[in-house]
């Protein structure tokens, strides 16, 4: 999870191929033979009906309908996602990059 920002980064500053050109062979690699295993055409079309449902205006009418009963679905899904494991994880790996805390860039603590 840690190294998202670095690979968003790089593809940001310069696309995909320098992303590429950017991270190790191995990493590289790895890109080309396992991406399109991870985004398969079930994948795309699984998107595709999200965009349906962006589009037409259904999913703001689930999400609007969680605001007028006080975001309980959103509460509750929030709460179930913030005990994944990797949060743990994160929050151990965190721990020993100091540098972190100090510039972050939402404060739970005031906001």
């Amino acid at each position: 999870l840690h190294e998202v920002k670095l690979i968003v980064d790089l593809m940001v500053q310069g696309g995909l191929s320098y992303m590429r050109y950017s991270i190790s062979n191995t990493a590289e690699f790895g890109d080309y033979v396992s991406g399109p295993r991870v985004i398969t055409d079930e994948t795309k079309k699984e998107m595709k009906r999200i965009l349906a449902d962006i589009q037409s205006g259904k999913f703001v009418e689930m999400f609007m309908g969680g605001n007028k009963e006080g975001l309980n679905r959103l509460k509750e899904l929030r709460e179930k996602e913030a005990q994944h494991p990797i949060e743990e994880v994160g929050k151990n790996l965190r721990a020993m990059m100091p540098w972190i805390a100090k510039n972050k860039l939402v404060d739970r603590e005031r906001n």
